[in-house]
């Protein structure tokens, strides 16, 4: 992994709500000092009940992402049922241990509610009810730590993720350039409109980056 490549850098967290899970990300992608994109996307659907964030090499992510997709698609097809959330977990776990170099956070909704699960590159599989990887989440859990709660509704939950979002981007010279924000509950998976992150953000007193 030299220093020349693209990374994300990064601040990405999971929530376990009430009915779902949130899962959201800053935006900046860096190679070495340099910002070499922001508007990267850090969060990806890769079922109608499964999310998943990126923290890491962005060519691995990408790839990853695909071969997922595909293989959860096969086994639905296969099974006659949507993967569980924790199915989906341990298989990201076996596949990066061969060698991706991808941090990701993995949640979701199935017939036992919202999960979110962190996956480490070394194929470590854990469930909690919040987390955060990459190079923010120092600052992040952090803000977590006093604002979140169990039980938490979507919006509840959508605040609690801006605030942990904008405490990384202030502290974090490797997170930034927007936020990202989605919820998978009971219908599935859904993006936060920009629009409304942003006039959560003013009502909060946040400035949106960029």
């Amino acid at each position: 992994m030299t220093e020349d490549t693209l990374k994300t850098g990064t601040t990405t967290i999971g929530l376990k709500l009430k009915d779902g899970v949130i899962l959201a990300t800053d935006q900046r992608a860096t190679m070495g000092n340099l910002i070499a994109d922001n508007h990267c996307q850090k969060v990806f659907p890769i079922a109608d009940n499964l999310g998943m964030t990126i923290a890491g090499g962005v060519g691995d992510a990408q790839l990853l992402i695909r071969y997922l997709q595909s293989e959860i698609s096969i086994y639905k097809m296969k099974k006659g049922a949507p993967m569980s959330v924790q199915t989906a977990a341990v298989m990201i776990g076996n596949i990066l241990r061969q060698g991706f170099y991808v941090a990701p956070l993995v949640g979701g909704y199935d017939a036992t509610g919202g999960h979110i699960f962190s996956v480490d590159m070394a194929g470590g599989v854990l469930e909690d009810n919040y987390t955060s990887s990459g190079s923010g989440s120092v600052f992040a859990l952090g803000a977590l730590e006093s604002a979140f709660k169990p039980n938490m509704t979507k919006d509840e939950g959508i605040n609690c993720a801006i605030t942990a979002l904008n405490s990384s981007r202030r502290r974090d010279n490797y997170s930034g350039d927007g936020f990202l924000v989605s919820y998978i509950g009971p219908k599935g998976y859904e993006e936060i409109p920009r629009e409304e992150i942003i006039s959560r953000c003013e009502k909060m007193g946040f400035k949106y980056p960029n």
